[in-house]
């Protein structure tokens, strides 16, 4: 699928990858799913989320934490406050820190509790994309807050491309249980 140019292209393929992600979630047998992750014997899976996320529950609530930052971020500079997307201290050069953090955070989380919050941000995440045009989703400079990207990217990331790196991740983790 080629990268979204429009609004509904964004919104086709956000939903199209949730559908997949949660179909390939589905067929996750029960060894699947109780055992760890662990990619230490691939020497390609060298980033870090190789070896900070351990299961389903950690995929799943890296995807509600970047849903909430962009819920939060949003909202915050359409109403005038100048915010970062990475919150401080972290930046794009430090993100990898914070996505510890929101792993430390939920270690308590259970699955159920991460599917059903993920479910949540991701239709949040999408009414708040149906509610922009394609000119302000998709036009550099439309909003100066976004820097030289255009806001149609910060959705594709969050959603759409997030959910081809979870899936990714669950097709490897799959693969090593066989």
């Amino acid at each position: 699928m080629s990268r979204p140019t429009t609004k509904a292209g964004l919104l086709y393929a956000a939903s199209t990858n949730y559908e997949k992600m949660n179909d390939l979630i589905s067929t996750l047998t029960s060894e699947e799913l109780s055992t760890p992750f662990d990619f230490s014997a691939d020497e390609k899976k060298k980033e870090a989320h190789w070896k900070r996320d351990k299961n389903l529950r950690d995929i799943l609530i890296h995807l509600y934490e970047w849903h909430q930052l962009l819920l939060n971020w949003l909202p915050a500079n359409m109403n005038g406050d100048n915010k970062p997307f990475i919150p401080e201290p972290y930046n794009w050069k430090t993100y990898g820190a914070m996505n510890v953090e929101f792993w430390k955070k939920h270690q308590d989380t259970t699955l159920e509790q991460a599917k059903e919050m993920l479910e949540k941000s991701h239709e949040e995440v999408l009414k708040l994309a149906e509610s922009f045009s394609d000119e302000e989703l998709f036009t550099k400079g439309v909003y100066k807050w976004v820097g030289g990207s255009v806001l149609g990217s910060y959705f594709i990331s969050n959603t759409s491309s997030h959910y081809d790196w979870a899936m990714k991740k669950l097709k490897a983790h799959r693969k090593n249980c066989k």
